[in-house]
Formats: structure tokens, C-alpha cells, sequence
């Protein structure tokens, strides 16, 4: 009998090789097991595809993909979609760690919740070298409204309902979204009627980058935020909440994490 899958996780990687295999290695130690594991090379140049083929050789539930060009992790993520078997598509970074029951949590919210499109949870973050629990609380039932003051569900912990992703034609991969396509994919379910929900328990161990942004990301991010809150019906006040992150951008990140970390 053909093995029926329940949840597919889509991944992207580009020379992952570092932290590839404890990513991988939580997923198999899920709770839940009807599930499969697609990932994305996307023209890594280190020793990342041959840690995939040693995974496809041991555990049958590992698909993987080869781009023939760097095609950035939002292209890679939708040619993971297309791939995708299962009823629901979780996503997974290659430098986190899913909690054992992550996967079933949220696929069981889904079941019994048919009013959300998609779910996500609560992170405890990583700095490389301590456990931050908690980490960007998210409320538990964002609104339209709350895009304003930035992204309401943490991208690698999501579960989405197969239909939402192929109803948004998966992510966008435009300039500016190359590094806000989770979102501005957020948005587009919003905009569309679809609600998510933020399970109120951590699912994951988040690495925290702690590499300096470009700025024209930043400049990247506004585009996103304005194009977002006009589908969202924010504007024209949220246009100052469009430029938050050119002013935001102007703050080193670390001075930003020390400030967020620190204790009252």
C-alpha cells in the first residue's frame, strides 16, 4: 500500500552544511511520522549535497531537489510546493531545530481549527551561544492591523493548509521580497481572508543571525510593508510604519538584540 503523507516540510539550503544535519535530524525525531521532508539545494558549494545523499540513502521520507542556478530561497521554496504530496506543508531552516512535537501539534490545530488557513508558534531564540526562551512573542490571534508594527508569525515554524499556498501562488520572488517573502506572503493570506493563529507553546530553537544587513534590504522591506498594507487597507497611516525599518536600519543589530535581551 502507498504510504499516505500528512505533512510535507519544505526546506531551502545554501551551504548548510554546518547545521544541516541537526535540522534534519529533528524532523526525524518527530512525534509524528506520516510526513516527508522535501529540500532544496540551491547550488551550494560546500559539502551540502553530499550530507543530502547520505540522508536519501538512510531515511526514504527525504526528498531533494538540485537548482541548476542560484535561484534564492523563495524559488526554492515553491519548487518544493510543487513537489509537495502532503495535506498540509510545514516549513523548516536548515540552521533550527523542531521540537519532537511540533509537527503533530500543529497539523492537529489544523484538523480540529478549519477557520485558519495556517499556524505557527512560539520560538526560543539562539545566539550560538545561549537559549533566549520566548524569543518575539507573537499574539495568539494577529489581525490586519498588527502588520503594522511587523511580521506576526515566524516564518520556519509555519504550517500551511496546502490550498492557501497554491491559491497565492506560492511566494513571490521579486527583488524586493527576496528577503521579506514570508511577509509579504503573510499579507496576501490576510488580504485574501485567510487568518493564522500562533500557538502559544515554543515549537522550535531559532538561530538568531547576527550578520549585518544591507541596507538596501531595508529599503527592500518598506516596499514590502507599503505594497501589504494598501491589500490590507492600512494606509494611508500606515505609511509611517512603511518606513520604520529605513530608521530601524540605522541601529546596529547587535546594540538591537542587547537591547531586546536585556532584563528589566
Amino acid at each position: 500500500m502507498e504510504r499516505q503523507v500528512r505533512v510535507s516540510v519544505i526546506m531551502g539550503v545554501y551551504n548548510g552544511e554546518k547545521t544541516l544535519n541537526e535540522a534534519i535530524q529533528s524532523i526525524v525525531d518527530q512525534t509524528m511520522t506520516d510526513w516527508e521532508l522535501i529540500i532544496c539545494n540551491d547550488c551550494s558549494t560546500d559539502r551540502t549535497g553530499e550530507l543530502l545523499r547520505e540522508w536519501m540513502g538512510r531515511e526514504p521520507r527525504i526528498r531533494c531537489l538540485e537548482n541548476a542556478s542560484n535561484m534564492r530561497l523563495a524559488a526554492s521554496l515553491n519548487r518544493c510546493i510543487e513537489a509537495a504530496e502532503g495535506k498540509y506543508i510545514a516549513r523548516m531552516d536548515d540552521d533550527d531545530i523542531s521540537y519532537p512535537e511540533r509537527l503533530w501539534l500543529e497539523a492537529d490545530f489544523l484538523d480540529r481549527h478549519p477557520e485558519y488557513g495556517f499556524v505557527s508558534g512560539q520560538i526560543d531564540g539562539f545566539d550560538g551561544k545561549r537559549l533566549i526562551p520566548d524569543y518575539w512573542h507573537r499574539k495568539e490571534k494577529p489581525e490586519k492591523k498588527d502588520f503594522l508594527s511587523g511580521s506576526q508569525f515566524v516564518h520556519p515554524a509555519v504550517m500551511f493548509r496546502r490550498e492557501c499556498l497554491e491559491e497565492m501562488g506560492g511566494y513571490r520572488t521579486g527583488k524586493s521580497t527576496r528577503r521579506m517573502e514570508d511577509y509579504d506572503l503573510f499579507m496576501r493570506l490576510y488580504a485574501s481572508g485567510y487568518k493564522g493563529y500562533n500557538i502559544q507553546k515554543s515549537l522550535m530553537r531559532y538561530t538568531i543571525s547576527t550578520e549585518k544587513d544591507k541596507y538596501r534590504f531595508r529599503i527592500d522591506e518598506a516596499k514590502v510593508r507599503w505594497q501589504g498594507y494598501c491589500r490590507l487597507g492600512l494606509m494611508p497611516w500606515g505609511a509611517v510604519w512603511a518606513i520604520r525599518p529605513l530608521l530601524v536600519g540605522l541601529i546596529p543589530k547587535r546594540l538591537l538584540l542587547a537591547l531586546k535581551t536585556r532584563k528589566e
